[in-house]
């Protein structure tokens, strides 16, 4: 097995990890809405996520352990992603946020804070900004 094989089985599976995680996210008030569904959908497709794994981790979601980054910086990162992701979808209004906010929860983030890094981070996306900017930005929220 070359080193390569090795990134791509471990990178294949923190993408399924974190699908799960986000999944389980879904899945708290023990329903997935029509929304829900179409954003688990698209993200699926960003992480290369299989149909058969896709269904498997639907089907079995809680087998699967949330492993939220320890590091700020790399929770930042993902939830950069997922704004990104909700930004080009063009999927606006509240329920945009309270999605949103379940998953930085799932990340780590506080309850207490998540609302307004989240906000921040929609409004950082919808400018356009680039990752280093985003996270120089989240970061200074916090001074």
């Amino acid at each position: 097995m070359s080193i390569l094989d090795l990134f791509d089985s471990g990178f294949k599976k923190r993408n399924e990890d974190h699908f799960a995680a986000i999944v389980r996210v879904a899945m708290d008030d023990g329903i997935i809405t029509d929304e829900e569904k179409a954003f688990l959908d698209r993200l699926a497709r960003n992480l290369d996520i299989s149909e058969t794994t896709y269904k498997e981790i639907l089907k079995d979601y809680q087998s699967h352990p949330i492993n939220p980054p320890t590091s700020y910086d790399r929770r930042l990162e993902r939830l950069y992603d997922l704004a990104r992701m909700v930004h080009v979808d063009h999927i606006h209004g509240e329920h945009e946020s309270m999605v949103l906010r379940k998953i930085g929860i799932g990340l780590g983030f506080s309850p207490e804070n998540v609302k307004y890094i989240v906000d921040k981070a929609l409004i950082l996306v919808s400018n356009g900004v680039d990752l280093d900017t985003f996270i120089e930005e989240i970061r200074n929220m916090n001074k």
